[in-house]
């Protein structure tokens, strides 16, 4: 956009023109406007501009006449009078020199013109250049090896600024980066970021050689690490074994944020992480188990992820078992060898013909007593009318539905090496009433 403002007032029987512009314009008198009549306002130039204007004074009413001019030619670059204090002209070409008169009217009478009498040159409003960085380019930009690398970066400034990148202070090279300028922003594009793209690139927004602004990206592009460097098994002792490693040769072009340390048993050989995100070159892994072997790997890590391949020591711990050698005392042992002894005797017993019932008596002895059971001095044996049952030194006769004949005396003998005991009951049976 070209301004060129005119303003006018009343002064020593003549109209001051103030044309305000970037390149720091002074007010030009204008003189020829009569104050005694009611006149318009008109304006005369040889090229169009951007005018901004006031009357001679309120009695006035105001006639805008812009008029074109090639070489000495005037032209009107309004056709009808209008009523107003100010009039804007567009489509200027920045560095062309404008001619300006004004002229007041009424009726069909035209004053004579006020003339400006030096040449107004027409600049483009500067400014100032600005370079709209985004939040998360404002610190360190990581980036993995084979990513595209995708940066628009906007900025604002007029006339249409000069964008200019560098990479450490030299120019970039257009094999690896690819870049696009225009009004509002610049374009930086890597197809795949590889480890020499990391650095310092500058970009400076310049107008005119005079206003620019610069901004910082810090690129640093990273990959994996490599293993750690000279493992080794420094000490076994208990259930404990002390490793000890170097960082490794390449770091992937970022610090070293930690180790993973697995161990694997040598009799399952499956790996188990011991310690994850440890910072020191030397640790202590306990809790192992008595006896077994075991192997160690280490894996180094950045902010990229883990080593591709761990570093494996060359050793394997084994964790001896102590040998423990028992002195026992001679041991006496009790003699629990004792005859058989009854501790509950049969009782008499009275029961009715057809009602199953039992005699029941307690013996301890040790070794386990033989039970014997008897009816009237005759050993009963295996008649299936009777059942005998030994448990935990209870002993005890079931009778299947007795009759009279079942009847008589009843002895329980117990026997074993140390000796034998005996007891005996009477059992009745009697006919129901």
């Amino acid at each position: 956009m070209y301004i060129c403002s005119v303003g006018s007032k009343s002064l020593l029987g003549g109209v001051c023109f103030e044309v305000c512009l970037p390149s720091n314009a002074h007010p030009v008198w204008f003189s020829g406007l009569k104050n005694e009549f009611e006149s318009l306002l008109s304006i005369e130039y040889i090229f169009t501009t951007i005018i901004y204007y006031r009357t001679v004074s309120s009695k006035y009413m105001p006639y805008l006449s812009p008029i074109f001019a090639l070489a000495t030619n005037w032209v009107a670059a309004n056709n009808k009078p209008f009523l107003s204090t100010r009039y804007v002209i567009r489509n200027l070409t920045s560095g062309d020199k404008l001619h300006i008169r004004v002229t007041s009217a009424k009726g069909d009478a035209v004053s004579d013109p006020a003339t400006l009498e030096q040449p107004v040159l027409v600049r483009e409003i500067l400014e100032q250049p600005k370079i709209r960085l985004p939040r998360h380019l404002r610190q360190l930009y990581l980036k993995t090896v084979g990513e595209v690398v995708n940066l628009v970066i906007p900025f604002l400034g007029k006339p249409k600024p000069q964008v200019t990148w560098t990479k450490d202070g030299q120019p970039l090279d257009p094999k690896r980066v690819t870049l696009r300028n225009s009004d509002r922003d610049s374009i930086f594009f890597i197809r795949q970021a590889q480890r020499i793209d990391s650095g310092k690139y500058e970009m400076t927004v310049r107008i005119l050689d005079e206003l620019e602004d610069k901004a910082t990206i810090h690129l640093q592009v990273i990959e994996k690490p490599g293993p750690p460097e000279n493992l080794k098994l420094l000490d076994v002792w208990g259930f404990n074994v002390a490793l000890e490693w170097s960082p490794p040769k390449d770091n992937g072009n970022a610090d070293i944020s930690g180790y993973t340390v697995q161990k694997a048993d040598m009799k399952t050989k499956q790996w188990f992480t011991v310690l994850e995100h440890y910072n020191r070159t030397n640790c202590t892994v306990s809790d192992l188990i008595i006896g077994n072997s075991y192997t160690f790997r280490v894996f180094s890590e950045n902010p990229c992820g883990l080593s591709e391949k761990p570093a494996v020591a060359k050793g394997v711990a084994h964790l001896k078992k102590t040998v423990i050698v028992c002195k026992s005392e001679p041991f006496n042992s009790r003699d629990f060898s004792e005859p058989p002894k009854f501790t509950q005797p049969l009782t008499d017993r009275i029961t009715t013909r057809g009602y199953s019932t039992q005699l029941v008596c307690c013996v301890r002895g040790f070794p386990k007593p033989k039970v014997i059971w008897m009816k009237n001095k005759m050993e009963i044996g295996e008649d299936p009318k009777y059942l005998a049952i030994t448990n935990q030194g209870v002993c005890s006769l079931e009778i299947r539905k007795p009759s009279p004949f079942d009847g008589g005396v009843y002895t329980c003998r117990a026997v074993n090496p140390f000796g034998e005991a005996s007891v005996e009951c009477k059992l009745d049976v009697k006919m129901p009433e």
